[in-house]
C-alpha cells in the first residue's frame, strides 16, 4: 500500500504539470484566447509584451520545474513551482489589500492546495526514487 502513494502524488503533479505548461504555450500562441480566463484583457504594445513574456514565464517556470523535479527525483526542482504560486497567492493579497483590487478566493486557495501538493511531492515523490 505504501507505494501506492508516490504513484498517486506523480501522476497529480504530472497533470498539474501539463496543465501549468499547457497554459504556459498558450500564452505565446493565444494569448486573446486566455486572457479571458484570468479575468484579463489583452493589453497593447508593451503592455502585450509583458503580459505574453510574463505569464508565460510564469506558467512555463512551474510546469516544467514540476517535470524536472518528477523525472529527476530531486526534491529542489519542486520548490520554484511551489514559491511562485505561494508568492503569487501573497500578490493576489497585496492587491486586494493594498491596491483595491477585486477578491479572488478561488485563485488564491487554487494556488495554495496546488503548492502544498508540490510540496508534499518534494517530499513523497523524491524520497520514492
Amino acid at each position: 500500500m505504501k507505494s501506492v502513494v508516490p504513484r498517486v502524488f506523480f501522476l497529480l503533479l504530472a497533470v498539474v504539470g501539463l496543465f501549468f505548461v499547457f497554459m504556459g504555450l498558450r500564452w505565446m500562441v493565444d494569448p486573446s484566447g486566455v486572457a479571458p480566463e484570468l479575468g484579463l484583457t489583452i493589453e497593447t504594445g508593451l503592455g502585450l509584451s509583458s503580459q505574453i513574456g510574463d505569464l508565460s514565464a510564469f506558467f512555463l517556470v512551474v510546469g516544467l520545474c514540476l517535470f524536472a523535479g518528477l523525472v529527476t527525483g530531486r526534491r529542489t526542482w519542486f520548490y520554484p513551482s511551489a514559491m511562485l504560486l505561494l508568492i503569487a497567492a501573497v500578490g493576489r493579497i497585496v492587491a486586494w489589500v493594498v491596491h483595491g483590487a477585486a477578491f479572488a478566493p478561488q485563485l488564491i486557495v487554487f494556488e495554495i492546495i496546488v503548492a502544498l501538493l508540490v510540496l508534499g511531492g518534494a517530499r513523497i515523490v523524491a524520497s520514492s526514487k
